[in-house]
Protein backbone atom coordinates (compact mmCIF):
# COMPACT_ATOMS: atom_id res chain seq x y z
CA UNK A 1 0.00 0.00 0.00
CA UNK A 2 3.02 2.31 0.22
CA UNK A 3 3.02 5.22 2.65
CA UNK A 4 -0.32 6.80 1.83
CA UNK A 5 -2.85 7.47 4.56
CA UNK A 6 -5.51 4.76 4.56
CA UNK A 7 -9.19 5.36 3.81
CA UNK A 8 -11.94 3.82 5.98
CA UNK A 9 -12.90 1.54 3.08
CA UNK A 10 -9.36 0.16 2.62
CA UNK A 11 -8.71 -3.49 3.28
CA UNK A 12 -6.82 -4.12 6.51
CA UNK A 13 -3.94 -6.60 6.50
CA UNK A 14 -6.27 -9.12 8.14
CA UNK A 15 -8.95 -8.58 5.51
CA UNK A 16 -6.48 -8.80 2.64
CA UNK A 17 -5.28 -12.12 4.04
CA UNK A 18 -8.83 -13.37 3.44
CA UNK A 19 -9.34 -12.10 -0.11
CA UNK A 20 -5.75 -11.82 -1.36
CA UNK A 21 -5.07 -15.53 -2.02
CA UNK A 22 -7.98 -15.71 -4.47
CA UNK A 23 -6.71 -12.74 -6.48
CA UNK A 24 -3.11 -13.95 -6.33
CA UNK A 25 -4.33 -17.27 -7.78
CA UNK A 26 -6.27 -15.37 -10.45
CA UNK A 27 -3.18 -13.37 -11.38
CA UNK A 28 -1.10 -16.56 -11.61
CA UNK A 29 -3.63 -17.94 -14.11
CA UNK A 30 -3.49 -14.75 -16.19
CA UNK A 31 0.19 -13.93 -16.76
CA UNK A 32 1.01 -10.99 -18.98
CA UNK A 33 2.20 -12.03 -22.45
CA UNK A 34 4.81 -9.27 -22.31
CA UNK A 35 5.85 -10.16 -18.79
CA UNK A 36 4.71 -6.75 -17.50
CA UNK A 37 3.21 -7.18 -14.04
CA UNK A 38 1.30 -3.90 -13.94
CA UNK A 39 2.00 -0.73 -12.02
CA UNK A 40 -0.60 -1.23 -9.29
CA UNK A 41 -0.99 -3.98 -6.71
CA UNK A 42 -4.27 -5.88 -6.86
CA UNK A 43 -4.89 -4.93 -3.23
CA UNK A 44 -4.89 -1.27 -4.26
CA UNK A 45 -7.23 -2.02 -7.16
CA UNK A 46 -9.71 -3.59 -4.73
CA UNK A 47 -9.26 -0.64 -2.37
CA UNK A 48 -10.16 1.67 -5.25
CA UNK A 49 -13.29 -0.35 -6.10
CA UNK A 50 -14.31 -0.42 -2.42
CA UNK A 51 -13.72 3.34 -2.11
CA UNK A 52 -15.93 4.12 -5.08
CA UNK A 53 -18.61 1.70 -3.89
CA UNK A 54 -18.72 3.29 -0.43
CA UNK A 55 -18.50 6.95 -1.48
CA UNK A 56 -20.36 6.82 -4.80
CA UNK A 57 -17.82 9.15 -6.43
CA UNK A 58 -17.47 9.50 -10.19
CA UNK A 59 -14.55 7.82 -11.92
CA UNK A 60 -12.77 11.14 -12.44
CA UNK A 61 -13.01 11.87 -8.71
CA UNK A 62 -11.06 8.85 -7.50
CA UNK A 63 -8.35 10.17 -5.11
CA UNK A 64 -4.93 10.69 -6.65
CA UNK A 65 -3.31 8.31 -4.19
CA UNK A 66 -5.49 5.41 -5.37
CA UNK A 67 -5.13 3.71 -8.77
CA UNK A 68 -6.72 5.88 -11.49
CA UNK A 69 -9.78 5.05 -13.56
CA UNK A 70 -7.67 3.52 -16.33
CA UNK A 71 -6.33 0.83 -14.01
CA UNK A 72 -9.33 0.44 -11.71
CA UNK A 73 -11.88 0.18 -14.51
CA UNK A 74 -9.66 -2.24 -16.44
CA UNK A 75 -9.80 -4.76 -13.60
CA UNK A 76 -13.37 -3.95 -12.61
CA UNK A 77 -14.58 -4.69 -16.15
CA UNK A 78 -12.31 -7.72 -16.55
CA UNK A 79 -13.48 -9.30 -13.28
CA UNK A 80 -17.09 -8.42 -14.13
CA UNK A 81 -16.91 -10.10 -17.52
CA UNK A 82 -15.01 -13.24 -16.46
CA UNK A 83 -17.09 -13.75 -13.31
CA UNK A 84 -14.22 -13.26 -10.86
CA UNK A 85 -16.31 -10.82 -8.81
CA UNK A 86 -18.96 -13.45 -8.09
CA UNK A 87 -16.44 -16.29 -7.72
CA UNK A 88 -14.57 -14.46 -4.95
CA UNK A 89 -17.83 -13.54 -3.25
CA UNK A 90 -19.13 -17.12 -3.40
CA UNK A 91 -15.91 -18.60 -2.00
CA UNK A 92 -16.00 -16.14 0.91
CA UNK A 93 -19.72 -16.83 1.40
CA UNK A 94 -18.96 -20.53 1.81
CA UNK A 95 -16.36 -19.67 4.46
CA UNK A 96 -18.83 -17.40 6.29
CA UNK A 97 -21.49 -20.11 6.30
CA UNK A 98 -19.04 -22.69 7.64
CA UNK A 99 -17.91 -20.24 10.34
CA UNK A 100 -21.58 -19.89 11.34
CA UNK A 101 -21.93 -23.68 11.57
CA UNK A 102 -23.83 -24.06 8.31
CA UNK A 103 -23.20 -26.17 5.24
CA UNK A 104 -21.21 -24.45 2.48
CA UNK A 105 -24.27 -24.05 0.27
CA UNK A 106 -27.83 -23.22 1.40
CA UNK A 107 -30.99 -25.19 0.75
CA UNK A 108 -33.33 -22.18 0.95
CA UNK A 109 -33.34 -18.58 -0.30
CA UNK A 110 -35.47 -15.47 0.01
CA UNK A 111 -36.22 -13.34 -3.06
CA UNK A 112 -36.99 -9.62 -3.21
CA UNK A 113 -36.73 -6.66 -5.57
CA UNK A 114 -35.84 -3.03 -5.00
CA UNK A 115 -36.40 -0.15 -7.42
CA UNK A 116 -33.45 2.25 -7.76
CA UNK A 117 -33.76 5.71 -9.29
CA UNK A 118 -31.40 6.15 -12.25
CA UNK A 119 -29.03 9.06 -12.86
CA UNK A 120 -29.78 11.14 -15.92
CA UNK A 121 -26.94 9.69 -18.04
CA UNK A 122 -28.22 6.09 -17.89
CA UNK A 123 -29.41 4.84 -21.32
CA UNK A 124 -33.18 4.93 -21.64
CA UNK A 125 -33.05 1.56 -23.40
CA UNK A 126 -32.00 -0.15 -20.16
CA UNK A 127 -34.28 1.71 -17.75
CA UNK A 128 -38.01 1.95 -17.17
CA UNK A 129 -40.59 2.99 -14.60
CA UNK A 130 -41.83 0.87 -11.74
CA UNK A 131 -45.59 1.19 -12.20
CA UNK A 132 -46.37 0.45 -8.56
CA UNK A 133 -43.71 2.60 -6.89
CA UNK A 134 -43.46 5.18 -9.69
CA UNK A 135 -39.67 5.03 -9.59
CA UNK A 136 -37.89 5.65 -12.93
CA UNK A 137 -34.72 3.62 -13.22
CA UNK A 138 -33.79 0.01 -12.67
CA UNK A 139 -34.87 -2.79 -10.39
CA UNK A 140 -32.41 -4.92 -8.40
CA UNK A 141 -33.47 -8.46 -7.58
CA UNK A 142 -31.76 -10.42 -4.82
CA UNK A 143 -31.77 -14.00 -3.63
CA UNK A 144 -30.20 -14.35 -0.19
CA UNK A 145 -29.76 -17.21 2.27
CA UNK A 146 -30.93 -17.36 5.89
CA UNK A 147 -27.79 -15.51 7.02
CA UNK A 148 -28.44 -12.64 4.61
CA UNK A 149 -25.63 -13.64 2.25
CA UNK A 150 -26.23 -12.99 -1.44
CA UNK A 151 -26.80 -16.06 -3.61
CA UNK A 152 -27.91 -14.34 -6.83
CA UNK A 153 -28.41 -10.80 -8.13
CA UNK A 154 -30.27 -9.56 -11.21
CA UNK A 155 -30.56 -5.96 -12.44
CA UNK A 156 -33.20 -5.05 -15.03
CA UNK A 157 -35.23 -2.03 -16.08
CA UNK A 158 -37.63 -0.91 -13.33
CA UNK A 159 -40.50 -1.67 -15.70
CA UNK A 160 -39.68 -5.38 -15.47
CA UNK A 161 -42.19 -7.34 -13.42
CA UNK A 162 -41.27 -9.22 -10.26
CA UNK A 163 -42.19 -12.38 -12.16
CA UNK A 164 -39.55 -11.67 -14.81
CA UNK A 165 -36.90 -10.92 -12.23
CA UNK A 166 -37.95 -13.83 -10.03
CA UNK A 167 -37.62 -16.31 -12.88
CA UNK A 168 -34.18 -15.01 -13.79
CA UNK A 169 -33.08 -15.11 -10.15
CA UNK A 170 -34.16 -18.73 -9.86
CA UNK A 171 -32.25 -19.57 -13.03
CA UNK A 172 -29.08 -18.13 -11.52
CA UNK A 173 -29.67 -19.78 -8.16
CA UNK A 174 -29.91 -23.17 -9.85
CA UNK A 175 -26.85 -22.48 -12.01
CA UNK A 176 -24.59 -21.51 -9.10
CA UNK A 177 -26.21 -23.12 -6.04
CA UNK A 178 -28.08 -26.28 -7.10
CA UNK A 179 -28.56 -27.31 -3.45
CA UNK A 180 -31.45 -24.83 -3.09
CA UNK A 181 -34.89 -26.48 -2.98
CA UNK A 182 -36.98 -23.76 -1.24
CA UNK A 183 -37.62 -20.08 -1.97
CA UNK A 184 -39.72 -17.58 -0.04
CA UNK A 185 -41.18 -14.57 -1.84
CA UNK A 186 -43.62 -11.74 -1.19
CA UNK A 187 -46.99 -11.16 -2.83
CA UNK A 188 -45.40 -9.35 -5.78
CA UNK A 189 -44.16 -12.67 -7.14
CA UNK A 190 -47.11 -14.44 -8.77
CA UNK A 191 -47.85 -17.99 -9.88
CA UNK A 192 -45.48 -17.75 -12.84
CA UNK A 193 -42.51 -17.71 -10.47
CA UNK A 194 -43.87 -20.67 -8.50
CA UNK A 195 -44.37 -22.63 -11.72
CA UNK A 196 -40.89 -21.72 -12.95
CA UNK A 197 -39.43 -22.82 -9.64
CA UNK A 198 -41.35 -26.11 -9.65
CA UNK A 199 -39.94 -26.95 -13.06
CA UNK A 200 -36.45 -26.62 -11.58
CA UNK A 201 -37.18 -28.46 -8.35
CA UNK A 202 -37.59 -25.37 -6.14
CA UNK A 203 -40.69 -24.97 -3.98
CA UNK A 204 -41.65 -21.28 -4.10
CA UNK A 205 -43.81 -20.10 -1.19
CA UNK A 206 -45.46 -16.72 -0.80
CA UNK A 207 -45.09 -15.11 2.63
CA UNK A 208 -47.77 -12.43 2.83
CA UNK A 209 -47.98 -9.57 5.27
CA UNK A 210 -50.82 -10.04 7.75
CA UNK A 211 -50.04 -7.11 10.03
CA UNK A 212 -52.09 -3.99 9.29
CA UNK A 213 -49.82 -1.58 11.18
CA UNK A 214 -48.38 1.23 8.99
CA UNK A 215 -44.67 1.49 8.29
CA UNK A 216 -42.00 -1.18 8.32
CA UNK A 217 -42.92 -4.40 10.09
CA UNK A 218 -40.43 -7.33 9.98
CA UNK A 219 -42.02 -10.35 8.32
CA UNK A 220 -40.94 -13.89 9.12
CA UNK A 221 -38.70 -15.45 6.44
CA UNK A 222 -38.66 -12.22 4.39
CA UNK A 223 -37.06 -9.76 6.82
CA UNK A 224 -33.53 -10.97 6.10
CA UNK A 225 -33.56 -9.91 2.43
CA UNK A 226 -35.04 -6.53 3.36
CA UNK A 227 -32.18 -6.11 5.82
CA UNK A 228 -29.69 -6.88 3.04
CA UNK A 229 -31.28 -4.22 0.83
CA UNK A 230 -30.82 -1.72 3.64
CA UNK A 231 -27.18 -2.72 4.12
CA UNK A 232 -26.47 -2.29 0.41
CA UNK A 233 -27.68 1.30 0.65
CA UNK A 234 -24.66 2.03 2.87
CA UNK A 235 -22.70 1.77 -0.38
CA UNK A 236 -23.53 5.07 -2.07
CA UNK A 237 -22.73 3.73 -5.52
CA UNK A 238 -25.74 1.41 -5.06
CA UNK A 239 -28.09 4.02 -3.59
CA UNK A 240 -28.71 5.36 -7.10
CA UNK A 241 -28.27 3.73 -10.50
CA UNK A 242 -25.07 5.16 -11.98
CA UNK A 243 -23.91 2.27 -14.14
CA UNK A 244 -24.37 2.38 -17.91
CA UNK A 245 -24.50 -1.41 -18.09
CA UNK A 246 -26.77 -3.58 -15.98
CA UNK A 247 -23.91 -6.07 -15.61
CA UNK A 248 -21.85 -3.36 -13.93
CA UNK A 249 -24.63 -2.79 -11.41
CA UNK A 250 -24.66 -6.49 -10.63
CA UNK A 251 -20.88 -6.43 -10.22
CA UNK A 252 -21.15 -3.50 -7.81
CA UNK A 253 -23.54 -5.58 -5.73
CA UNK A 254 -21.11 -8.51 -5.64
CA UNK A 255 -18.29 -6.22 -4.49
CA UNK A 256 -20.50 -4.71 -1.79
CA UNK A 257 -21.31 -8.24 -0.65
CA UNK A 258 -17.61 -9.13 -0.66
CA UNK A 259 -16.79 -6.08 1.47
CA UNK A 260 -19.44 -7.21 3.95
CA UNK A 261 -18.08 -10.77 3.95
CA UNK A 262 -14.47 -9.83 4.69
CA UNK A 263 -15.72 -7.77 7.63
CA UNK A 264 -17.84 -10.67 8.83
CA UNK A 265 -14.96 -13.13 8.52
CA UNK A 266 -12.50 -10.87 10.36
CA UNK A 267 -14.87 -9.35 12.91
CA UNK A 268 -14.14 -5.81 11.71
CA UNK A 269 -16.33 -2.86 10.73
CA UNK A 270 -16.18 0.03 8.26
CA UNK A 271 -17.50 3.48 9.26
CA UNK A 272 -20.59 4.40 7.26
CA UNK A 273 -21.06 7.67 5.37
CA UNK A 274 -24.09 8.25 7.59
CA UNK A 275 -21.72 9.04 10.48
CA UNK A 276 -21.07 12.76 10.77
Amino acid sequence: MGERKRYPSDLTDEQWAVIGPFLDAWKARHPSVSGYQGRYELREIVNSIFYQNRTGCQWAYLPHDLPPKSATYYYFALWRDDGTDQTIHDLLRCQAREKAGRAEDPTAVVLDTQSIRAANHIPAATTGKDAAKRVPGRKRGLAVDALGLIIAVVVMAASATDNQIGARLLDRVVAHTPTVSKAWVDAGFKDDVAIHGALMGIDVEQVKRTDTRPGFVPIAKRWVVEQVNGTLMLHRRLAREYETREASSESRTWWAGTANLVRRLTGTTTPTWRHG
